[in-house]
């Protein structure tokens, strides 16, 4: 067997072993491509929103502590008052 034909063979095994690799690369690709991006772009969305509504529900409840703050003060002082009266 000449070089060339020995070379020959070697590439022809090498291909032979790289194809099942590429269509695994392939179908791969393929499988990234239609089904993992969209699933991936879905959960984006659901936390996206999920982020927006509990960030504006942090700041709601940060304004009704403060409010709550205030109406504590106020009962313990018309409570003052009312026992200082009776």
């Amino acid at each position: 067997m000449s070089d060339n034909e020995l070379l020959l063979a070697i590439s022809n095994t090498i291909k032979t072993q790289i194809e099942p690799i590429r269509e695994d690369i392939k179908r791969t690709k393929l499988l990234l491509e239609n089904d993992i991006l969209s699933r991936l772009q879905n959960i984006e969305a659901c936390y996206t929103s999920t982020y927006r509504r509990y960030e504006s529900g942090a700041d709601q409840i940060e304004t009704m502590r403060i409010d709550i703050d205030v109406l504590q003060k106020v009962v313990t002082e018309h409570s003052e008052k009312l026992q200082k009266i009776s």
